[in-house]
């Protein structure tokens, strides 16, 4: 039965872990990550070497929107011209042609075919191809043109199930040397946390539009793409890829910075200055900014307007703020590859055998240490652990914060729980075991008042009753130890519950001799009565047992008893270490003086004049009167009971 508690509570508190761990990853994990993450990780402003040109609320004020696309030409003449940028990343996408500003749209695809370090937005759908065909088609020539090297040693496809490439017009997509996806993924609850450096969309793998800039600025090397990392071994180049959450596929985690009071980590400048600049440099007058600024630079040009009516918002979500402009995580990704800054990360596996082992280093506790000791250790443990946290995620490694909490407490409870079992069970166990050495009735006793337990007593009217097995003496030297060993063992067994049975506990047993007391500690204000209808059924039962014995060779036993009431000293007697509860007092002694008078009277069963004034009115008896009993200076009348009378209403 132990076993099988013990087993029940082990799969129990597994499932549990079990669901824990699900909903914790899935639900609490990720947003104590971005409270790390903010908190911890985000201690630094964003690479001096991005710059980003982004068309905000000024711009639209002073340049009305929307835009013909010759504003975007002047912005990228302005940079081509003056400045000697590293790299340009557009982040838009040109789906349709300006029909009604034909020769802007002209100016503008002259101007990127002059760019060979620029790259431009691509968007992928979830929407079908009205042709199968044409969908190919068009999949292998954007493959062709934008794709770059790339050798995919996946395990299994894993990616967004994207069904389709939204087209370029015709002569954009002449001119543009370089795209890529614009895709950036979101958890479950529309956080972004990780990204795909290559977004996977049918057999295809693209580099995402930051990645994409950083592959360009490097010369575009072949990249290796696995399930757990990408590398590029040509400009040593390594991320990892993670699946964190549950609710997470394989991808990087994105390493945020510390955010300026307009929401981005990195240098913005408003598209207006770059636009005036540009006009001043055309009519010789001197800038606002200077050029070389640029130079070198990463540079990305976005748009994020707070006017809604443009569309031009451009606000995502992060693990560092809820309106987090889209062109600064982009930056954010571009810088983390630039600077091989990702955040590194446990794995979902990881993180779970860290928890596993947490819960296991707090069972271990609660099995071998007290409750005060085990409780102060895991409080330490626990804050220890927060502490390593913040220190892991300051240096740039995430890992599960509340999960292995979690854990801890789930444990600490199915741990007290079954602690609190397996010392019930045990304490069952001693008090059976000491049962068998004391009466089951003292021992409740004793644990009932544990706290108390202490030498001394009260006083108490009660009866004592003294059973004696006749010739034991000469019966047990004519037989082997063992033999006698066993006829005691049988006769006791049967005595033992006919005595609880009439609300009597066994005090000791005296070699052949058994005393047991009616009215202490199981009160019963029939004591006497019981004790007298006790000793009957002992008798009866014994003539039961001459029966069987004879028909098995033993010899015929012949019992005595005699029973006493009076005031006894009833409690715990001997020293602080050791101790029994028993009653002491001429009551007792006494008892045992009228059960050796059955030797002197041949007789089974005598009571003494206090217990028969108890039970004179259910007893038949013959009594024996003036008997000199041995200590006592006055003679007494005892009684032998012949039976007792059936109750009558007592």
């Amino acid at each position: 039965m132990r076993g099988i508690k013990t087993f029940l509570t082990f799969i129990t508190a597994g499932f549990f872990l079990f669901v824990a761990f699900w909903l914790s990853t899935t639900f609490l994990e990720p947003k104590f990550y971005d409270f790390m993450l903010k908190a911890f990780t985000a201690h630094k402003y964003g690479s001096d070497d991005i710059i980003i040109i982004v068309i905000d609320d000024e711009s639209i004020a002073k340049y009305r929107w929307p835009w013909k696309r010759e504003m975007y030409s002047n912005i990228f003449e302005y940079l081509n011209q003056h400045a000697k940028p590293k790299l340009i990343i557009h982040d838009a996408i040109i789906g349709t042609l300006d029909k009604e500003n034909p020769s802007s749209d002209k100016k503008y695809f002259a101007s990127i075919n002059k760019l060979n370090n620029l790259v431009s937005g691509m968007e992928l759908t979830f929407k079908d191809y009205s042709s199968r065909q044409e969908g190919k088609k068009q999949d292998e020539k954007y493959y062709n043109k934008f794709s770059t090297p790339v050798e995919d040693n996946r395990e299994y496809f894993e990616g967004f199930h994207f069904k389709s490439i939204l087209p370029f017009p015709d002569e954009y997509y002449r001119v543009l040397k370089y795209a890529a996806p614009v895709t950036c993924p979101q958890d479950n609850d529309g956080v972004t946390r990780d990204i795909s450096l290559f977004v996977a969309y049918k057999q295809y793998l693209y580099p995402y539009l930051a990645f994409r800039g950083f592959l360009l600025a490097n010369e575009n090397p072949e990249c290796t793409v696995s399930q757990n990392n990408i590398t590029c071994n040509k400009i040593n180049f390594y991320a990892p890829k993670y699946r964190r959450f549950f609710n997470g596929q394989h991808r990087t985690p994105i390493k945020y910075y510390k955010l300026y009071s307009n929401n981005y980590s990195h240098k913005t400048i408003s598209a207006v200055k770059i636009l005036d600049d540009y006009d001043r440099l055309k009519a010789g007058k001197p800038t606002e900014l200077e050029p070389e600024i640029f130079n070198n630079k990463y540079i990305i040009l976005g748009a994020n307007v707070k006017a809604s009516s443009t569309g031009l918002s451009d606000i995502l979500h992060s693990s560092v703020s809820p309106r987090h402009p889209g062109t600064d995580i982009l930056a954010t990704v571009l810088d983390n590859s630039i600077h091989k800054d990702f955040l590194k990360a446990l794995n979902l596996w990881q993180n779970a055998l860290l928890s596993i082992f947490a819960a296991i280093f707090v069972y271990l506790l609660i099995r071998t240490k007290t409750i005060f000791i085990s409780l102060s250790i895991i409080t330490i443990s626990l804050t220890l652990f927060f502490i390593t946290a913040c220190f892991c995620f300051y240096n740039g490694l995430s890992i599960h914060v509340i999960t292995p909490v979690i854990f801890s407490i789930i444990t600490m409870i199915f741990g007290y729980l079954h602690r609190f079992l397996l010392e019930g069970q045990n304490k069952e166990k001693i008090k059976k075991a000491m049962g068998k050495y004391i009466s089951n009735d003292i021992m409740e006793n004793v644990v009932k008042n544990i706290d108390e337990l202490k030498l001394g007593g009260k006083k108490s009217i009660v009866t004592v009753l003294f059973a004696d097995i006749r010739g034991f003496t000469s019966m047990s030297e004519k037989m082997s130890a063992e033999e006698v060993s066993n006829i005691l063992n049988e006769y006791f067994t049967e005595m033992e519950p006919i005595i609880s049975e009439h609300n009597g506990v066994i005090n000791k047993f005296i070699g052949d001799a058994v005393m047991a007391i009616f009215g202490e500690p199981i009160h019963d204000k029939n004591h006497a009565l019981n004790a007298v209808k006790c000793a009957n059924d002992m008798l009866k039962k014994v003539r039961k047992l001459q029966h069987k014995w004879l028909e098995e060779g033993k010899p015929k036993i012949e019992i005595g008893i005699g029973i006493n009431t009076g005031e006894v000293f009833a409690g715990n007697i001997g020293s602080e270490k050791r101790m029994e509860y028993t009653v002491i007092g001429d009551t007792v002694n006494l008892a045992s003086r009228i059960e050796s008078y059955n030797k002197v009277y041949k007789t089974n069963f005598l009571i003494g004049p206090t217990t028969y004034e108890a039970v004179k009115n259910n007893v038949n008896v013959i009594k024996i009167s003036d008997v000199q009993i041995r200590g006592k200076h006055q003679k007494l009348d005892i009684y032998e009971v012949l039976g007792v009378i059936e109750e009558k209403g007592v």
